[in-house]
């Protein structure tokens, strides 16, 4: 449906994470594929959403040349836990701490988009809030070995044995956790083609 909809469009999704292209292919939208590197640093006073739409236009200024039927997609998410930003882990060291300190406990994640084209832009964001079960250095241990996180903000994936073992509660989307709050992306996609 949003395929027919979208078909005067050129969706150029700029993200290396293959969670969002998957859903991408699964909102059933043709798009390509464009990454250019951002140096991800955002200014000290940005608390919780405000940091992750900051990124998510910072990486939509990396292109600067779009045509008139250029649709781009940038995003950006990450977890904050007791009002600090947990990104991607730097190392083995950096996850256990990380899920060590959330173990437990609630935390929120952040993911904004950001839609562009020559001619406008639109940014939205969505929260999801994160409720952990108390875990076991050995069951963290057995996680970071087994998944390798590394790519993931705040050290795990909710898709992954974690997420499975771990989560005893969720408020909002489950695949905003993922990286992309599907039903926004998919209601502003199909608003803009409406237009």
């Amino acid at each position: 449906m949003l395929r027919e909809k979208l078909s005067n469009y050129n969706l150029i999704l700029a993200s290396g994470s293959p969670r969002r292209q998957h859903f991408f292919k699964e909102l059933d939208v043709p798009f390509t594929i464009v990454i250019k590197e951002v140096n991800e640093i955002y200014p000290d006073h940005l608390k919780g959403v405000q940091i992750t739409d900051y990124l998510a236009d910072l990486k939509s200024k990396r292109f600067n040349n779009l045509q008139t039927n250029d649709l781009l997609i940038t995003s950006d998410t990450i977890v904050w836990f007791e009002e600090k930003a947990l990104g991607k882990p730097k190392n083995k060291e950096d996850a256990f701490n990380m899920l060590k300190k959330m173990s437990g406990k609630q935390h929120a994640v952040y993911t904004s988009i950001s839609i562009k084209s020559s001619f406008f832009q639109k940014i939205f964001h969505d929260e999801t809030i994160v409720e952990f079960e108390e875990f076991t250095d050995e069951e963290i241990n057995y996680y970071i070995k087994t998944y390798q996180p590394f790519d993931k903000a705040g050290s795990y994936g909710i898709q992954e044995w974690l997420g499975h073992v771990g989560v005893c509660k969720i408020e909002g989307s489950f695949f905003n956790v993922m990286g992309l709050p599907t039903h926004l992306v998919y209601k502003t996609l199909l608003n803009i083609a409406e237009k």
